[in-house]
């Protein structure tokens, strides 16, 4: 499980890592896309099809920007995140860092040929966690203690 978040977590960073964020916001901008983007995979997981939609996604059988995992995380981000640190028009540009990290997912994730860091069946199985909470929760819990509570 830490191992799905530390992964997606390096990827917010190597994505980010040039964007104009507020040096002062940078950790919980980071971490926000963070859970975000967790938080997406772990509600699309668990919809009818949404297996296959992450896959699509993670393959690029679907473009990142035409992903409805990808526009999940946006509102996610969008709502939980950037509304909350008023950035006015630099959240907009901040919003624009969620495709791209979803589409360097395809990075991390094992394909056939063995390349990336994580197996997919392992990833739906973290995703869907045993206990109920899933990684959205742990993930929702971290970013607690960005905020000083939710």
């Amino acid at each position: 499980m830490a191992s799905i978040i530390d992964l997606i977590s390096r990827q917010v960073s190597s994505v980010a890592g040039g964007a104009a964020i507020p040096t002062d916001l940078k950790d919980k901008v980071l971490g926000g896309l963070s859970q975000s983007v967790l938080g997406s995979l772990t509600q699309t997981v668990s919809t009818e099809g949404g297996v296959d939609r992450i896959r699509e996604l993670v393959t690029g059988k679907v473009s990142p920007d035409k992903s409805p995992v990808t526009d999940l995380a946006g509102k996610i981000f969008d709502k939980d995140i950037l509304s909350k640190l008023n950035l006015g028009a630099a959240g907009g540009s901040l919003k624009d860092l969620v495709p791209q990290v979803m589409g360097s997912l395809s990075g991390i994730i094992k394909d056939q040929d063995g390349d990336g860091d994580i197996d997919f069946n392992d990833l739906i199985l973290s995703l869907k966690g045993g206990s109920g909470s899933g990684l959205f929760e742990t993930a929702k819990n971290i970013l607690g203690g960005l905020f000083g509570g939710k």
